[in-house]
C-alpha cells in the first residue's frame, strides 16, 4: 500500500503580503469580519507555574503582524521573549525567567537571576559594576529589573477615528528606601494591530526631597538567529569610543558578528549617534540571510549614549544595543568623572524608545 503523503503546493507569499497590510485596515473593515478583536490581536495575562518563575505574571502580546512578545510586570516591566513571524529576536540566558524574590543585590549576583530577554531595565541609581558611594553599596546594574510593578493595566482599543487598534500595558515601579531615594518609574509599552514595532515610554520622577542620583540604561539583548555570522550593524557616521583596551583591539570589527567563539571576552563600545530632525538616533541590525533587520531608535535629549555590548561567546552569544543616560561604569566612577546625573526633588524626565523590525534593505 502506497503511504506516500500527498503534498499540495502552497505559496505563502500572498498570505504574508496580506498580513503586512493589516495595519492599513480600519475598524469599519475589521468589525464585521470578527466576533471579537482577540481573533486578530491580543494581550493575554498569564502566570508562571513552575521553577524559579513560579507565581510571576506575564503579559503576552500578539499584534497580528507576526510580532509577539512577553512583558513581565514582576520584573520591572521588562520584555522577555520576542519573535517576528516565528523568528526569535532576543537572547535568553541560561537562568530562564526568574521571579524577583530570588534576587540578591550583592556584588554581581544579578547575573544569577538575569533572564536576558529583549529588554532589561538597568538603574535607577546604578548602571555598571558593583560599587560603594556615600556609605551605600550598589550591585551590578541596579535594582529596577527586580522591582514588581504596581497599578498594572492593559488596554486594547481602536483610536477615535477607527484607524488604529492599539495594544498597551502600563505599570509603575517604586525604588525607595527610608532615609534614601524615592524614585518612581512609570513604564508604558505599546504596539498596534499589524504594526512591526514596540514603543517603550518611561517617566521617572523623584518623589523625595533631596536630589537623587539617576542612571538609566535599556539593555536590549539580540540573539540567534537574528544575530549570526555575517550579520552587520548599520548607523550614520559617528564617534565610537572603546570602553577598554580589549574593546579597542576589536574596534575595526565593531559592527560585525562572527560565529560563536570559545572563550570570547566581551567588548563594549560607546556610540555618539547624531539625532535626526525628530530628535531620534538609530542603529540597526541587518541580517541579509534572513532578509530581516531590527532598528533601535531613541530620543537623544534624555538618552544621549548608545552602549554596544558585543558578546560572541558560546551560550552567551548576544549583541546588546543599549540606549542610556550614562556609561555603564557604576555610580562612584561616574561621580568621579563629573558625569553623574541627578533628578531634583519633584522633577521628572520622560524617555522614548522604539524597536522596529522590517525587511532587510
Amino acid at each position: 500500500m502506497n503511504r506516500t503523503p500527498i503534498r499540495i503546493p502552497f505559496d505563502r507569499r500572498p498570505a504574508l503580503r496580506y498580513l503586512m497590510r493589516m495595519n492599513t485596515f480600519k475598524k469599519s473593515q475589521v468589525a464585521p469580519r470578527v466576533g471579537r478583536m482577540e481573533q486578530l490581536a491580543s494581550i493575554r495575562r498569564l502566570t508562571y507555574e513552575d521553577g524559579k518563575g513560579r507565581g510571576m505574571r506575564s503579559l503576552d502580546f500578539n499584534n497580528g503582524s507576526g510580532l509577539a512578545f512577553s512583558v513581565l510586570p514582576d520584573r520591572g516591566m521588562d520584555i522577555a521573549q520576542a519573535s517576528y513571524k516565528g523568528v526569535s529576536l532576543a537572547w535568553l540566558s541560561c537562568n530562564g525567567d526568574v521571579a524577583p524574590h530570588f534576587y540578591n543585590e550583592d556584588g554581581i549576583e544579578w547575573l544569577r537571576t538575569w533572564d536576558g530577554g529583549l529588554l532589561t531595565g538597568c538603574g535607577l541609581a546604578n548602571v555598571g559594576g558593583p560599587n560603594e558611594r556615600d556609605g551605600e553599596s550598589h550591585g551590578l546594574h541596579g535594582r529596577i529589573s527586580h522591582i514588581p510593578a504596581e497599578e498594572v493595566n492593559t488596554a486594547a482599543a481602536w483610536s477615535e477615528d477607527g484607524a488604529a487598534y492599539t495594544l498597551r500595558a502600563c505599570g509603575r515601579m517604586r525604588q525607595s528606601r527610608v532615609f534614601g531615594e524615592k524614585m518612581v518609574c512609570t513604564r508604558e509599552i505599546s504596539t498596534a494591530l499589524g504594526d512591526n514595532s514596540i514603543t517603550v515610554r518611561d517617566t521617572v520622577e523623584n518623589q523625595g526631597f533631596a536630589p537623587a542620583p539617576f542612571m538609566l540604561l535599556y539593555h536590549i539583548n539580540l540573539g540567534w538567529p537574528l544575530i549570526d555570522e555575517g550579520v552587520t550593524l548599520e548607523a550614520p557616521e559617528h564617534k565610537i569610543t572603546p570602553q577598554t583596551e580589549r574593546a579597542a583591539s576589536g574596534i575595526a570589527a565593531w559592527n560585525q558578528s562572527s560565529a560563536p567563539v570559545p572563550g570570547f571576552a566581551e567588548q563594549v563600545f560607546y556610540h555618539d549617534l547624531p539625532a535626526d530632525n525628530q530628535g531620534l538616533a538609530a542603529m540597526r541590525v541587518v541580517n541579509k540571510r534572513l532578509g530581516l533587520q531590527l532598528e533601535v531608535s531613541y530620543r537623544v535629549a534624555e538618552l544621549p549614549h548608545l552602549v554596544q555590548w558585543k558578546m560572541m561567546g558560546q551560550g552567551e552569544y548576544v549583541m546588546g544595543l543599549e540606549p542610556a543616560n550614562c556609561y555603564p561604569e557604576g555610580q562612584s566612577r561616574m561621580a568621579e568623572r563629573g558625569l553623574l546625573r541627578h533628578l531634583e526633588p519633584g522633577a521628572q524626565t520622560a524617555t522614548f524608545l522604539r524597536l522596529a523590525v522590517a525587511p532587510a534593505k
